[in-house]
């Protein structure tokens, strides 16, 4: 079930499926962008029993900043006894998040349906 989107900000669309919140970071994350998304972020995570999916597939740069949000995003969502799940495919970004040890403790996912655990049609699957 989806529900209507909101753009708070340019960098920042959050929306609602299958009772997560997901939060689509677009563009160029950056400090700049990343002082705009902060505000936000911290009201949709700060939630007690917060289910959350960052989702970067929408993303053109990111960095360290993104990754300050992402730590954030995680502490905030876990601490109110939450669950977060990554959406990510971006090749430097994942290669950002491995070299950094935030892939252990936020594990990325290919696809928001594989984050949520929702298996694909029989006739549609990769191999994987």
């Amino acid at each position: 079930m989806r529900q209507e989107s909101a753009s708070p900000t340019r960098h920042l669309r959050v929306r609602h499926h299958r009772g997560h919140t997901v939060l689509e970071f677009r563009g160029e994350i950056d400090i700049a962008s990343a002082a705009e998304i902060a505000p936000y972020l911290d009201r949709e995570t700060g939630r007690p029993g917060a289910r959350v999916v960052l989702d970067l597939g929408g993303i053109e740069f990111f960095d360290c900043s993104g990754l300050r949000l992402l730590y954030r995003a995680r502490g905030q969502v876990l601490d109110g006894g939450g669950q977060v799940r990554l959406v990510c495919t971006h090749v430097l970004t994942l290669r950002m998040l491995r070299i950094t040890g935030l892939a252990r403790l936020l594990p990325p996912w290919p696809t928001l349906d594989e984050a949520l655990g929702v298996s694909r049609p029989a006739g549609r699957r990769t191999g994987r």
